[in-house]
């Protein structure tokens, strides 16, 4: 077992106080971290801590001080009096007390990429959720020594060692360590190099994993998001991979990035394409948010929320880039690229919530809606990611249509990485849309009234067909009249999920959460429903029984016109030369292909 050791920081100056942090797990299997903060050279009455509410990349107050407890604070072995000012702070009088000694304990058993995770497996924090922090010394460096219970555990970070210390790691400032999460324990770990840059995979939890081409592939995303920017603007970079039963998720940072994904997800093609494509998402931030980031988010304020509209860039540009790049970099071909678009716009055109909510409020919104779903949600909001995505799709190619590929929104990315990235300076939502306006070389304050501020129907088919690209309905040869609902159930049962708004079932009364029983008083299962459907046509008036918060309830419902069950991109029949050319340059492959 490794010991527990305090390693003292000498202060820079007489007058800077110096912030050590330890983490240890003495108990793995109990799920607890513990932390000792070690702060030397306190001259101030007064000490106040807090603990982030959130943690930046992922737009919800989480509340991480729910996990902490067992707070004390000493000063030579004597306890020192303190108060709680509010939920995430902290205050500690500290007259004539140079040298103090916090510990404070956090329970860690939610594995995410935004939360921590402790069992005797491993160890993985974010540095939001786990470290308190002085904010009147939240730009002062500071250290991270880490004691695994086991010498056989090895700790992954992006944080620079501490030359000569067992374990320890340097941080710039507090964001700088939120910005770095840790994987301690005994996952894998495997080096590869790709530009002439270090880069590594560790990977925790059993998998069907091919690694070898893994680091193939990511290599080559690597490289065609490097061409889009111009280089590498780091030294090295850590991938830290969780994998589960069934997860899907990830989490940016500037020198690293957090996944998490179903562990035997990788022999099917279509399920290994879209792990590539997190991996392109998050790694596309290194840039776009990390980087190029709204003034909004330029400088973080941990207490509370941190509004902004440009979301949709943020994130919805890089989902439309995540499907992009892996086309790009030859991990799979039009065929899926096709599939993967259509995929979203299925999901676009099946979320009536898109002509609700416009794309600038689903940004400023993120807090109180994207995270927090109910049985409403698919009526009153859109998703920013899968908006922003198609907005940014309409973007590129009118840019690449008006110039014949000869420009693309890869130059709105180039021109900001210059102007906002380089030297990390923050834009305005107004900035954004003068450089995506500079390189079409046409206002665009229609298009953003349209379809960033207003919500009317994207006008998809329109931009896809100069590239010989069209959208098409798939219908049913025996189409079902549309209810407006979605049931889920397994064993005979059948519980409403949604209800869409004036829909035949909104419309009669049905709510979510109802249990459907019948129609026409004969007993119908979520299997079983949407063939029971096809008995019927439009117009036709059909008794649906439910059980409503245990009443027995009937209604009368008038069945709607059949609805498309999906929605497909394909090329048009037969293109012309002008499509073929925009096509190919747009996707990159040969006219003939």
């Amino acid at each position: 077992m490794t010991q527990t050791s305090t390693l003292r920081v000498s202060p820079s100056s007489p007058t800077e106080p110096t912030f050590h942090y330890q983490v240890a797990m003495p108990n793995p299997q109990c799920h607890l971290f513990e932390i000792t903060l070690h702060l030397d050279n306190w001259q101030a009455d007064t000490l106040n801590l807090k603990m982030p509410v959130w943690t930046p990349g992922s737009y919800l107050v989480r509340e991480y001080a729910r996990h902490l407890q067992d707070f004390h604070v000493t000063t030579q072995g004597k306890p020192l009096p303190w108060q709680k000012i509010s939920k995430n702070h902290w205050q500690i009088s500290t007259p004539k007390t140079p040298n103090l000694t916090i510990t404070y304990r956090i329970f860690a058993n939610e594995l995410t990429v935004r939360t921590n995770h402790l069992d005797s497996t491993h160890g993985y924090f974010n540095g939001a959720a786990l470290f308190l922090y002085s904010p009147a010394h939240q730009n002062h460096p500071l250290q991270v020594t880490i004691i695994p219970p086991d010498s056989r555990w090895h700790v992954s970070t992006a944080l620079p060692p501490l030359p000569g210390g067992q374990n320890t790691f340097v941080a710039a400032d507090f964001d700088t360590l939120v910005d770095s999460p840790f994987e301690i324990g005994t996952h894998k770990i495997h080096h590869f190099s790709a530009l002439n840059k270090p880069h590594q995979w560790a990977i925790w939890g059993q998998n069907n994993l091919d690694v070898k081409k893994l680091i193939a592939d990511t290599k080559k995303v690597i490289e065609t998001e490097a061409e889009i920017y111009g280089g590498l603007p780091y030294e090295q970079y850590l991938f830290i991979l969780h994998l589960t039963g069934n997860s899907f998720g990830g989490l940016e940072h500037k020198d690293s990035c957090s996944l998490i994904y179903s562990r035997f997800a990788f022999r099917e093609p279509e399920k290994y394409n879209r792990f590539i494509q997190l991996v392109a998402h998050e790694f596309f931030h290194l840039w776009n948010v990390k980087r190029i980031r709204p003034d909004a988010l330029e400088k973080f304020d941990y207490d509370q929320e941190n509004y902004t509209p440009s979301l949709w860039f943020c994130e919805g540009t890089t989902s439309y880039y995540d499907t992009l790049i892996p086309l790009w970099a030859g991990v799979y071909g039009e065929k899926a690229f096709l599939d993967i678009l259509s995929k979203d716009i299925n999901r676009f055109l099946n979320t009536p919530g898109r002509a609700v909510q416009p794309l600038s409020e689903s940004s400023f919104d993120a807090w109180i809606k994207l995270y927090r779903r109910d049985s409403n949600s698919d009526n009153s909001q859109i998703s920013y990611y899968l908006k922003g995505e198609l907005v940014s799709l309409l973007l590129d190619l009118l840019i690449r249509q008006k110039y014949q590929n000869q420009r693309s929104f890869n130059d709105v990315l180039k021109q900001m990485w210059e102007q906002f990235g380089k030297a990390e300076i923050g834009y305005s939502p107004e900035q954004l849309k003068g450089v995506i306006e500079s390189v079409a070389e046409m206002d665009l304050t229609d298009f953003f009234n349209r379809y960033l501020h207003g919500t009317e129907e994207l006008p998809l088919n329109e931009y896809l067909e100069p590239f010989g690209l069209q959208i098409k309905g798939v219908r049913e040869k025996h189409p079902k009249p549309d209810l407006g609902v979605r049931v889920s159930g397994s064993n005979g049962t059948a519980t409403i999920q949604f209800v869409e708004a004036n829909s035949p079932a909104a419309l009669a009364g049905i709510d979510a959460g109802d249990e459907l029983l019948a129609l026409d008083e004969l007993r119908v299962t979520a299997e079983d429903l949407d063939s029971r459907l096809k008995d019927y046509r439009a117009g036709d008036y059909v008794k649906v029984t439910v059980f409503h918060q245990d009443e027995l309830r009937h209604y009368a419902v008038c069945l709607g016109e059949p609805k498309p069950v999906s929605y497909q991109v394909t090329r048009v029949k037969s293109p012309t030369p002008e499509q073929q050319a925009l096509l190919g340059g747009w996707l990159r492959i040969s006219q003939e292909d």
